[in-house]
């Protein structure tokens, strides 16, 4: 998967499900994607909250080499989560493990190392234990499928578990991993409802929203949105209930 910014909570029921989850950084970077941006929730509904990032003159940069354009914009994010969450049951609870995630590198300059240590503290919150690998520190080679196969190879996987909002391309290019022994199988996911702030319940939002509001419960709620993952043959006949990721 790739590093987004506080990842809803599919991300986080791909990666209880799997021995080893890869976050991958060395590739494309698209603006004003979930790479830079998610949802929380707001008496108005979901509203964004961005990363403002250095895009000018550097189209087609990967995601590991995105710069941060201000370093103290996270301060503006805490103040919107805290304006919309200080009265959900468990804001206080995590408030301040979040606060220390956001201050732990000093001003930020790389949009990945800023997700990837939301996405460890996220998984710690949730009492994921699975361990993550960053792509980029592998020295694996490719493109699209090519990449994600060889990265199976390296880590001597013979099953990939997909988020399905990669189907398209890679049922084109599924030889990859047929001619390296790899079976895939697609994460199928359907988005359950919880307990939420400023009715009426709205989903996909980010992970967080979950947490504020559920507290420890959160990976029960998100185990119970999980379906059977789906065979390759499958994904054209049915529907599976998720994001792009």
């Amino acid at each position: 998967m790739q590093p987004t910014y506080l990842p809803w909570m599919g991300y986080f029921d791909l990666m209880d499900q799997v021995d080893i989850f890869v976050i991958l950084d060395n590739v494309q970077f698209v603006k004003q994607s979930w790479h830079q941006r998610n949802r929380i929730k707001t008496p108005k509904g979901l509203d964004w909250l961005t990363v403002p990032i250095v895009f000018r003159g550097r189209f087609g940069q990967l995601i590991k080499d995105v710069e941060i354009r201000e370093a103290d914009f996270w301060r503006k994010h805490l103040r919107a989560i805290q304006l919309n969450y200080a009265r959900t049951t468990y804001f206080q609870d995590f408030l301040g493990s979040l606060l220390s995630t956001f201050e732990a590198e000093g001003p930020w300059n790389r949009l990945s190392d800023l997700n990837i240590n939301l996405i460890v503290w996220l998984r710690d919150v949730l009492g994921i234990k699975t361990p993550l690998v960053i792509a980029s520190n592998l020295g694996v080679e490719g493109k699209r499928s090519e990449l994600v196969a060889a990265i199976c190879r390296n880590l001597g996987a013979d099953e990939y578990l997909s988020p399905s909002g990669a189907a398209d391309y890679l049922l084109e290019e599924i030889k990859e991993f047929n001619n390296r022994n790899i079976s895939v199988l697609f994460h199928n996911y359907e988005h359950p409802t919880y307990r939420q702030k400023f009715p009426p319940f709205l989903p996909f939002a980010s992970a967080i929203d979950l947490i504020f509001n559920e507290g420890m419960k959160s990976i029960e709620i998100i185990r119970s949105g999980r379906r059977l993952v789906c065979l390759p043959e499958e994904v054209t006949t049915r529907r599976l209930g998720t994001i792009p990721s």
